[in-house]
C-alpha cells in the first residue's frame, strides 16, 4: 500500500533529523600522539605494507654456510617444534577471524522452525477461541539482513583483521627465524667445543709420548728429576679440561635435541669440521633499507596499519546504522494447519539506529583505540632502533673478527718457529723439556684462539643473517649506507 503525503513528510523529517544527530558526532580532542621514526633517520626505507605470503622471507638462509649437517638439522627443528606450531594455530586463527568481519559486508540470512504447546491469556490481545485457551503453534521462518556501510565501519573492521592477519603472517615467519637462529649457533658451538676437544686430545697425545721420552732421558741420566716432574704436571690439568669439553658438549647436544623436539639420545648429529664450514663473505656497508623486510619489523607496521582501522572503525560507531530486514514464512495455530493455504507471512522495511546518549562510551573507545596506535607506533619505532644497533653491532664485531684472525695467524706461525727451534736445540742438549714444554703451551694456546676466532666469525655472521630479516643480498645499482 502506498505511503500517504503525511507519512511520506513524517518519515522525511525523521531522516533529517537521524542525519542531523549523526552529523554531531563528537570525537574532538581524542588524536593519536605517537609518530613513527622517520626512516631517512637510519637510512632505512619501509615501503607501504603489501600482502604477505611465506615466499617474501629467505627460508632458507643458514644454507650460505655450506653445511649439509646443520641444514638437516635445522629441517628437523623446523618440522617438529612446539614453538612454530603454536604460532601455526595464531596464524589460522587470524585467518579465521579476518573471514569473520568479513563476512559481515554481505546478506545475512537464518532459518527457523518452532513448535510449542502455549496457553494463551484471556485478557491479552488474542480474541476467542484462542482467548483462555491451549493451542499448539507453528512458526517456519525465513530472515534476511543487510547493513549498508555508509560510514565505513564494517570496511575499517575488516582492515584491521586483513593488518592482524598480516602482522600473524609476519609472526610465524619471525618464530621460524629464531628458531633456525638458535639451532644454527648450538651447532656452531657444539662444532667449536669438538674442535677444541680435538685439539686438547692430539695434546695430550703429544705430552705423554713427550713424558715417556723424558723418562727414558731421566733413567739414563741425561735429564734431572726436576726437569723430568715439569712433563707430567700438565697431564692432569690436560685431562681435566678434555673432561670439561666433554660436558659442554653434553650439554650443547642436549639443547640442540630440546630445539629440534627429540630425546638427546635421538638426535644425530653429523660429523663435521668446524674448519670446513664456510664463512660468507661481508661487505664493508649494508643498505639499510634491509632491515624493512625483518620479519619483525613487518608485523609491526601491520599493526600500525591494523591499529589506525581500528580507530576508523570506532569512529564510525557515532553515526547511523541503516539496515534492511525482511522475513517469509509460514506460521499457524495447530501444527497440523501449517501447510494449509493462508498461513504464509512476510514482511520487509529498513531499520536505522543512532547512538544519542551513551555516557562517553564512544568517546573512551576511541580513546582507547588511540593510545592502542600510539603504543604500535612506539613498538614499531623500537624496533628500528634494535634492528640498526644489532646490524651495526654484528658489523663492528666482523671487521674486527677478520682483524683479529689475520694478527693470530701471525702470531701462531710465530708460535710454530718457536716450538721447532726449541725442539732442535732440545735434541742437541742446549735446552731443557721444560722449555720445549712452554712451547708446546705457547703454540696450543695459539691454535685454541684460531678455533675459537672462527667459531665466534661465524656465529657473527648467522646473527647477522638473523638481524637483516634472514639471508641478504646487496645488488649493486642500490646505494649503500655506512651503519
Amino acid at each position: 500500500m502506498p505511503l500517504s503525503p503525511v507519512r511520506l513528510r513524517f518519515a522525511a523529517l525523521t531522516l533529517a533529523t537521524v542525519l542531523a544527530l549523526g552529523g554531531c558526532a563528537d570525537f574532538s580532542g581524542i588524536t593519536p600522539q605517537g609518530m613513527a621514526v622517520a626512516p631517512a633517520a637510519l637510512g632505512l626505507q619501509t615501503p607501504a605494507p603489501l600482502a604477505l605470503s611465506a615466499s617474501d622471507f629467505d627460508s632458507q638462509w643458514w644454507r650460505s654456510f655450506g653445511d649439509k649437517g646443520l641444514d638437516a638439522l635445522v629441517t628437523q627443528a623446523l618440522q617438529g617444534n612446539p614453538s612454530l606450531q603454536a604460532a601455526a594455530a595464531r596464524l589460522a586463527r587470524a585467518q579465521a577471524l579476518t573471514e569473520v568481519v568479513g563476512a559481515a559486508d554481505g546478506v545475512q540470512s537464518n532459518a527457523a522452525v518452532d513448535l510449542s504447546r502455549q496457553r494463551f491469556s484471556s485478557q491479552g490481545m488474542y480474541p476467542p477461541p484462542l482467548a483462555g485457551g491451549v493451542y499448539e503453534t507453528a512458526n517456519l521462518q525465513l530472515n534476511v539482513g543487510y547493513e549498508w556501510d555508509l560510514f565505513g565501519k564494517n570496511r575499517a573492521a575488516l582492515d584491521a583483521a586483513i593488518g592482524q592477519h598480516q602482522a600473524a603472517i609476519a609472526d610465524s615467519q619471525q618464530a621460524r627465524l629464531l628458531l633456525s637462529t638458535q639451532v644454527t649457533r648450538s651447532y656452531f658451538a657444539l662444532l667449536r667445543l669438538q674442535a677444541q676437544k680435538a685439539l686438547q686430545q692430539s695434546y695430550l697425545a703429544q705430552r705423554e709420548q713427550a713424558n715417556a721420552i723424558g723418562r727414558a732421558r731421566r733413567d739414563a741420566g741425561l735429564d734431572s728429576q726436576q726437569e723430568f716432574l715439569s712433563g707430567p704436571i700438565t697431564l692432569p690439568e690436560i685431562r681435566q679440561q678434555i673432561e670439561a669439553l666433554q660436558e659442554q658438549i653434553a650439554l650443547t647436544r642436549n639443547s640442540l635435541a630440546a630445539l629440534c623436539a627429540v630425546a638427546p639420545s635421538a638426535l644425530v648429529v653429523p660429523e663435521a669440521q668446524l674448519q670446513a664450514v664456510h664463512k660468507a663473505p661481508v661487505q664493508d656497508s649494508l643498505p639499510l633499507d634491509l632491515l624493512g623486510r625483518r620479519p619483525d619489523i613487518v608485523a609491526a607496521r601491520w599493526r600500525i596499519e591494523a591499529a589506525t582501522s581500528d580507530i576508523a572503525q570506532a569512529k564510525a560507531q557515532f553515526y547511523p546504522n541503516i539496515s534492511m530486514g525482511g522475513f517469509v514464512g509460514l506460521n499457524s495455530v495447530g501444527w497440523s494447519n501449517i501447510t494449509r493455504g493462508g498461513s504464509e507471512q512476510w514482511g520487509a522495511g529498513p531499520a536505522l539506529r543512532l547512538p544519542v546518549f551513551d555516557s562517553g562510551r564512544l568517546r573512551a573507545q576511541l580513546r582507547g583505540k588511540a593510545a592502542d596506535l600510539d603504543g604500535a607506533i612506539a613498538a614499531y619505532n623500537g624496533l628500528v632502533f634494535e634492528a640498526a644497533r644489532e646490524v651495526n653491532e654484528q658489523l663492528i664485531s666482523l671487521r674486527s673478527l677478520a682483524q683479529q684472525g689475520r694478527e693470530q695467524q701471525a702470531a701462531q706461525a710465530n708460535a710454530q718457529s718457536l716450538l721447532q727451534i726449541a725442539q732442535q736445540r732440545h735434541q742437541a742438549g742446549l735446552l731443557s723439556q721444560s722449555a720445549v714444554i712452554n712451547a708446546q703451551n705457547a703454540l696450543v694456546a695459539h691454535q685454541r684462539q684460531a678455533i675459537d676466532l672462527h667459531a665466534r666469525t661465524l656465529d657473527a655472521q648467522a646473527q647477522l643473517l638473523r638481524a637483516l630479516g634472514g639471508g641478504y643480498s646487496a645488488p649493486t645499482s642500490v646505494a649503500h649506507a655506512n651503519p
